[in-house]
């Protein structure tokens, strides 16, 4: 029985191959003549036939060089790559068709093509951000080139689209420091050193708040896991993040919490230098004695 249902499966696939070798469309790729080809691929193209439209341009573009319908067989090819969401591979094609044909007028519309095909290959805030970058790069290279293009405001709008997937990645990286840190010391260190490139790299982010207030916590904590020698050092810098944070959010919902962080972080440096100062007394016992008379004679 399982037999006769792979005979029945197999000469199916015979049939199908069979049916589709007599197509007209494989008798064109076989047996028509350049000029028939093309015209047929642009037929195919208007009525948005992406797939077969894509393989007789690719087929003809070699043979084509040269002639004057290369041109447009290398823009179509390059849209029927896209149209069926081959993003990386359009936007090759798109590069490769505005530096070929730079005076073209579809030039503009290519360098276009291929800074949006690279957008439409980006992934989630959650993944590498390289294409991302990648992206951004290409979108704003082509305002810089056309200022003046009927695309500039999309790119625009796109731009900073892509800019707050990088904004939330960057945030989330930097709370992810924050919150493994009672894990393990070196991720203080990182959650501080993250979010200060934060506040470099996006000083108007609507997450600056709760990133300063994170970075007065994590430095605070991180003074508080330390050797002694570095306490003093280290409360000390917490207390200018939390001298920061005052200046630029003195109304945040974090100020309480900021406050006895910053109290505590003032008392522990206290404490420290009166230690200090007890230690330096046992090195030095005659330090702070007066100096002995001795009668003159």
């Amino acid at each position: 029985m399982q037999q006769r249902h792979i005979s029945k499966g197999l000469l199916g696939v015979l049939v199908v191959l069979i049916m589709g070798s007599c197509s007209p469309f494989a008798k064109l790729q076989k047996n028509g003549t350049d000029d028939e080809k093309y015209k047929a691929a642009v037929e195919y193209y208007k009525k948005e036939d992406w797939y077969r439209a894509g393989l007789l341009f690719e087929e003809l573009i070699p043979v084509l060089k040269g002639s004057t319908e290369s041109e447009m067989a290398q823009f179509y090819h390059a849209y029927t790559q896209y149209h069926q969401q081959q993003y990386l591979l359009s936007a090759t094609l798109f590069k490769k068709f505005y530096e070929t044909f730079a005076r073209s007028e579809y030039a503009q519309e290519a360098m276009y093509m291929y800074a949006y095909s690279l957008y439409k290959d980006t992934p989630q805030y959650n993944l590498d951000q390289s294409n991302t970058l990648t992206a951004t790069s290409a979108l704003q290279d082509f305002v810089n080139t056309y200022p003046d293009s009927k695309y500039r405001d999309e790119c625009t709008k796109i731009i900073l689209e892509l800019r707050g997937k990088l904004e939330r990645k960057a945030y989330e990286k930097a709370k992810l420091y924050y919150k493994t840190s009672g894990f393990n010391i070196a991720s203080y260190k990182s959650s501080v050193i993250s979010i200060n490139n934060f506040q470099k790299d996006f000083p108007d982010s609507e997450y600056n708040e709760e990133l300063a207030f994170m970075k007065v916590d994590a430095e605070y904590s991180l003074a508080n896991n330390s050797l002694e020698t570095k306490q003093k050092e280290r409360y000390q810098e917490a207390i200018n993040y939390y001298q920061a944070f005052i200046d630029k959010f003195p109304n945040s919902k974090y100020l309480k919490q900021a406050e006895r962080m910053y109290e505590s972080s003032q008392k522990e440096i206290e404490r420290l230098e009166k230690l200090e100062q007890e230690r330096e007394k046992l090195r030095n016992p005659n330090a702070n004695r007066p100096a002995k008379v001795t009668a003159a004679n």
